[in-house]
């Protein structure tokens, strides 16, 4: 072999060399995410909707134990714990923190400035100071708001649709939601307007959930909006249970109580929320800043009625919801 092909052979192998070493090491990277919830932890998580975060995470070619690692917090619903939480996250240098609702995504803010910040809030970010605007937000937080509060007049309008009559509406509310008291004010406002009554029920405990839906009889109240909460979210069962034994119809916002048995849900598809911020947390991985990333907001909302418990209450189920309906479950 003469010198001159001895080089050429040199310098093409040393090109092909570079950039496999170059794609090795990115390869050889494992991303490092903090998942921060104030819900129980699934018993499987593969059948909870926060399950659709890695499966969309692994479409995306980021896998668990291979070059991904996710830190799972779970509060069991005490906001207490959240701010020791998430500070722990930060002392492990998460390359990505997920904020699972306003308590987490307010305890994330008040430990780092420096670590992007996915949220997952029910809430209008800019009001709740997390972004500056949802189409620059500015700082190190960006992700998606499904404005549970915004829809609550919409809860309002269904529940009046299915009980016609209704002259008093309970709202059941988690006080240590820094959300919550918007809700409120937007229920009454919208109540206010029909010439309805509505009445707040605070619950921080699963047994403060049972006692104060007993009390929403004693207020006479003749059907129960639930706020989005992890907290309501952990026990959808519980409060479907519990609605329908004390005869009151109710609604919410995740389609997962329609279908443990609550009366009707209004709201964006949980899935796709976490479809959604996993694509978030990947285009961080690809070097996007969150301060650059516009906040999402839901382009669809879906309508879940449960036939059977509408029975069980008595109610006939008036045509106009029917047809709106994405879903009724017999």
């Amino acid at each position: 072999m003469n010198n001159r092909r001895k080089v050429v052979i040199a310098l093409g192998a040393g090109a092909l060399a570079a950039p496999f070493g170059s794609f090795a090491q990115q390869q050889g990277k494992v991303w490092r995410v903090g998942f921060l919830s104030a819900r129980r932890q699934p018993p499987v998580l593969d059948l909870d909707y926060y399950g659709a975060f890695p499966r969309r995470l692994k479409e995306l070619g980021y896998v668990e134990g291979v070059n991904l690692h996710i830190e799972w917090r779970f509060a069991n619903g005490d906001y207490k714990l959240l701010p020791g939480m998430a500070s722990e996250l930060v002392r492990l240098k998460m390359d990505a923190i997920m904020a699972l609702g306003p308590p987490c995504a307010s305890a994330a803010q008040k430990v780092t400035t420096t670590i992007p910040i996915v949220i997952v809030v029910s809430v209008d970010p800019v009001a709740a100071g997390f972004v500056k605007s949802l189409a620059r937000p500015g700082g190190n937080i960006t992700g998606l708001s499904n404005l549970g509060g915004d829809i609550s007049a919409k809860h309002l309008e269904m529940l009046l649709a299915m009980v016609p009559g209704l002259s008093r509406v309970a709202v059941l509310v988690n006080p240590g939601n820094p959300a919550h008291a918007q809700i409120v004010k937007n229920i009454q406002a919208a109540a206010q307007k029909v010439s309805i009554k509505s009445t707040p029920l605070n619950a921080q405990t699963p047994e403060e959930i049972e006692s104060a839906l007993a009390a929403a009889t004693k207020e006479r109240a003749g059907a129960v909006i639930v706020a989005l909460d992890p907290l309501f979210i952990q026990q959808e069962i519980q409060i479907a249970a519990q609605t329908t034994k004390h005869r009151l119809p109710s609604i919410f916002s995740n389609r997962e109580y329609a279908e443990a048995g609550g009366l009707m849900s209004y709201g964006q598809n949980q899935v796709e929320i976490y479809r959604r911020a996993a694509e978030y947390v990947e285009r961080i991985f690809k070097g996007a800043k969150p301060a650059e990333l516009p906040v999402e907001q839901p382009t669809k909302l879906e309508l879940l009625i449960n036939r059977k418990t509408a029975k069980t209450l008595g109610l006939t189920i008036p045509q106009s919801l029917l047809i709106s309906a994405d879903k009724v479950i017999e």
